[in-house]
């Protein structure tokens, strides 16, 4: 990706993003905060956290800010996933025998500022997002073009965060659940402050 070279970097961010490829090409896994301080010669996380804001808005990593162990190197992101053909869940079919095409998820990892919640409860069960899984979220930037029906993840202040549907109906907000167990949410738009909007789930099995 173009982005690799680092051009467009400061000498510390530059520094940095050299140390933690090297560093996640030995370990298999991202560094701590504290190893990265460490490693740069700081005594405070904030310079780091800083460099680390920067390197994710310029394209080179995608992370959790805050969590340090969800970082990944956006141009050592898997490009794509081969499609192997069909599986039933009903009756039998033939099994694959080639590839056919690869599933594209780089368009989904490259959007800006993506990030990562593990799901916590059943609410959205119906919507195949069950306890345990990850959900894949793209910040929102405007509020007010949400389409009803949309998956969100919503903080109401006071009360926490929620992976719902969004609905919008006669001014009021509607956090609704994909199990007929939960009571929807009902909200002001200025109650409710939206985190992200769903993009993919990632289930390990």
């Amino acid at each position: 990706m173009e982005n690799s070279s680092g051009g467009d970097l400061t000498q510390a961010q530059n520094e940095l993003y050299g140390w933690i490829k090297g560093y996640m090409k030995n370990f298999q896994h991202s560094p701590s905060i504290r190893q990265m301080m460490q490693a740069m010669g700081l005594k405070s996380p904030a310079p780091i956290q800083s460099r680390l804001k920067h390197l994710q808005e310029k394209g080179y990593i995608s992370w959790q800010e805050g969590k340090a162990r969800t970082m990944q190197i956006v141009d050592e992101i898997v490009e794509g996933v081969p499609i192997m053909g069909s599986v039933a869940a009903g009756g039998l079919i033939e099994a694959y025998s080639d590839v056919q095409e690869n599933l594209d998820i780089a368009d989904v990892l490259k959007k800006k500022n993506v990030f990562a919640l593990t799901v916590n409860g059943d609410s959205m069960i119906d919507a195949c997002i069950a306890d345990g899984d990850m959900v894949l979220m793209e910040p929102i930037t405007d509020s007010y073009s949400l389409k009803n029906g949309t998956i969100v993840s919503a903080l109401v202040p006071g009360l926490g965060t929620t992976l719902k549907y969004f609905v919008k109906r006669g001014g009021k907000i509607f956090l609704e659940a994909a199990n007929p167990a939960y009571e929807p949410i009902e909200l002001n738009l200025d109650e409710v402050v939206f985190q992200g909007k769903l993009l993919a789930v990632w289930r390990s099995v």
